[in-house]
């Protein structure tokens, strides 16, 4: 599976952005996936996951009720609106893949896209 991502930008605080991912490669709706952010000098955060067999969803607590993520399996594209977007928000995203069922596991995660940069202002 190749991912790529797409649709960062610079915003102000309260705005709103929605990234998307392609994938290309066979099986594309197998595989869970999943968004994460990392800054400089901090870890790679999973901010939200979805189920490739129910379109379950998990969202970290810092994004829950802002963010909301969602799969179209005909288009092989998944994306993340992410709306009241607030600085500490402000990180390089990712899209990620795994073939499994442990979508809200971080670890898991065997593709990677190239990360988007994602700047809020204040």
């Amino acid at each position: 599976v190749q991912l790529q991502a797409s649709g960062g930008g610079l915003v102000q605080a309260g705005g709103s952005l929605r990234l998307s991912c392609a994938a290309s490669g066979r099986t594309f709706s197998s595989y869970a996936m999943g968004w994460f952010r990392q800054t400089p000098g901090k870890e790679r955060e999973l901010v939200t996951a979805i189920s490739w067999r129910t379109d379950s969803t998990y969202y970290a607590d810092s994004v829950k009720g802002r963010f909301t993520m969602s799969r179209d399996r005909a288009k092989n594209l998944v994306y993340l609106q992410m709306n009241s977007l607030k600085p500490e928000d402000t990180a390089v995203y990712y899209c990620a893949a795994q073939r499994g069922g442990s979508y809200s596991i971080a670890n898991r995660y065997d593709y990677w896209g190239q990360g988007t940069q994602v700047t809020v202002s204040s």
